[in-house]
């Protein structure tokens, strides 16, 4: 009780602002860095704390970046919110197709668009919903559970891989145009991303980039699949990256012991991998992740 007295009084501490709005603590950081939102009041204790309007801000810019604001933009809107306002004026114009309008399909509407092979139908469900709830939503609430049914359909028929191909470049296409350098993006040094070699499953690599480069204005490179680790070395030692990120998704590729040959930068570069294809025995300090959540944190956090 006496907590919550102390929160009505001083504001909100930043992890409690991070935890309401669902955007990692280092990226909020950022934006009061870069763009000067950020808290304006302090604690008794002479702590900085957000208040009501430093909210009303946030949660204007986060949604703004995730209809595909760029961030300059978004602060740029967001900042001439006034307290009791009630309208907010409109950010300046985003890239061609951020504006998408369109309706955005259930799973089942959107499973039953790629049996049909109606791949026209795929693109446009998939782009309205990036355009209306973001990268993260759209993999996470309609892509995998679309992916879920298909693979439902191989299972039960030994057929529908022309369907999973239609679908994942259905996918691809909405994802690739959010890993567009970011105006001002957040860190200097990039993020690698690139799947194991061997490994051809590479479209969970687009929908890290596409949150990381369209929401939260990291910069990103992208190998791709089938990354020998020779070429994943010299690009680090080109690159000099913050962070790299592998992807695994079948065990045949996901032996961690190259890992320990990856060439050492400075400033260090943390190494986290992803999917289900990794065996056990990862190198000291490489780090795995079991969502597209978890390693967009640990990949911003990298970057800040």
């Amino acid at each position: 009780m006496a907590e919550h007295q102390d929160s009505v009084e001083t504001g909100y501490g930043i992890g409690a602002v991070s935890r309401r709005l669902g955007v990692p603590a280092p990226t909020l950081r950022t934006w009061n860095l870069r763009y000067g939102i950020g808290p304006s009041g302090r604690s008794r204790g002479g702590h900085r704390r957000y208040d009501a309007t430093d909210l009303l801000r946030l949660e204007e810019m986060n949604r703004l970046i995730r209809e595909g604001v760029a961030p300059a933009e978004a602060a740029r809107a967001s900042l001439r919110l006034r307290p009791g306002a009630d309208q907010r004026e409109p950010a300046e114009p985003a890239a061609p197709g951020a504006g998408v309008t369109g309706p955005v399909p259930t799973t089942a509407m959107l499973a039953r668009a790629a049996t049909r092979l109606d791949g026209g139908a795929v693109g446009a469900g998939v782009t309205a919903a990036i355009a209306r709830h973001g990268p993260a939503w759209t993999w996470e609430r309609l892509v995998l559970p679309v992916f879920a049914t298909i693979s439902r359909l191989q299972r039960r028929t030994g057929a529908g891989i022309e369907v999973e191909h239609l679908f994942s470049d259905g996918v691809l296409a909405a994802l690739h145009p959010l890993l567009e350098p970011p105006a001002a993006p957040v860190n200097h040094r990039p993020v690698l991303l690139a799947c194991a070699e061997e490994e051809q499953h590479s479209l969970p690599l687009y929908a890290v980039g596409a949150v990381l480069a369209g929401t939260m204005g990291v910069a990103v490179r992208l190998l791709g699949a089938r990354t020998p680790y020779g070429a994943l070395a010299g690009a680090i030692r080109t690159l000099g990256p913050c962070a790299v990120f592998l992807w695994s998704q079948q065990a045949l590729t996901g032996d961690p012991a190259p890992l320990a040959a990856l060439p050492p930068v400075r400033p260090p570069c943390r190494v986290v991998v992803g999917g289900p294809g990794w065996w056990d025995g990862l190198p000291r300090g490489v780090t795995r992740v079991g969502s597209l959540e978890e390693a967009v944190t640990r990949l911003v956090a990298a970057a800040s």
